[in-house]
């Protein structure tokens, strides 16, 4: 599998990065991972830790190529939250950890999308986004009944507010997991956090790795893009991406 993978993790106007991304490879699949630690709960820099580190631990254990993609995320997210759920148990609920995710796994020519929140994944093809996941969160919902815009996501007042999430309550949250993408070379996949996407249209996202620009370029230059545009309320800012060759 010939693939070209980078990631990047911008800390942003905050005290602490709470976000973590990860690609993780092996010779039959690959796995890109971003998870944000909510800010507004105890511990989301560990809320992210920890899922970041059961869903690498899981990926690494499976049997590779994966006999069932779909299953495999739909059981790796659910094996998430319940370990962030584990860390609050002992916390009243409001103040439990929580975080959101993105996973993008890639076998076969193929690629599959997972997430829970507001947490994105992209796919771009020939420096177009092709598509993108919908947010588990107040602003998708009014953009899907057509009270909002697209444009209008980003500076809504009500933009980070998620409808479900990792971690809190123990009854495993909505997820959407996706039929499997064929992959033509040269497409760019990217997970991200809600401070990458947040300060960048999606044209600026269809930038990603054009002309001569590597992976590993092209998100440090939209990460620090993202950050400029967000001024002082830019949170971390974090994503990973991969280049599909054949």
């Amino acid at each position: 599998m010939q693939v070209e993978c980078a990631e990047v993790s911008l800390v942003g106007d905050r005290q602490e990065n709470q976000d973590r991304v990860a690609v993780a490879r092996s010779p039959a699949a690959a796995l890109l991972i971003a998870v944000d630690g909510m800010g507004g709960h105890a511990d989301g820099a560990k809320a992210a830790a920890v899922a970041t580190e059961t869903i690498l631990a899981t990926f690494q254990r499976a049997p590779q190529p994966l006999f069932d993609p779909q299953g495999f995320l739909h059981i790796t997210l659910g094996k998430a939250h319940a370990n962030l759920a584990q860390l609050g148990t002992e916390l009243r609920m409001e103040a439990r950890p929580r975080a959101t995710c993105a996973l993008c796994l890639v076998q076969d020519g193929l690629a599959w999308f997972a997430h829970v929140g507001d947490s994105r994944i992209y796919h771009v093809r020939q420096r177009q986004v092709w598509g993108r996941t919908r947010d588990h969160s107040h602003v998708e919902l009014l953009l899907q009944e057509g009270l909002i815009t697209e444009e209008e996501i980003s500076d809504h007042p009500m933009r980070n507010f998620v409808e479900c999430c990792l971690g809190g309550n123990l009854v495993l949250p909505g997820m959407s997991v996706s039929p499997a993408r064929r992959l033509q070379p040269g497409d760019l996949l990217l997970v991200c956090t809600d401070g990458f996407w947040s300060g960048l249209e999606e044209a600026d996202i269809a930038t990603l790795g054009a002309g001569t620009e590597t992976v590993e370029q092209g998100l440090r230059r939209l990460a620090a893009q993202a950050v400029q545009a967000n001024g002082r309320s830019s949170d971390n800012t974090s994503a990973a991406a991969l280049r599909w060759a054949g």
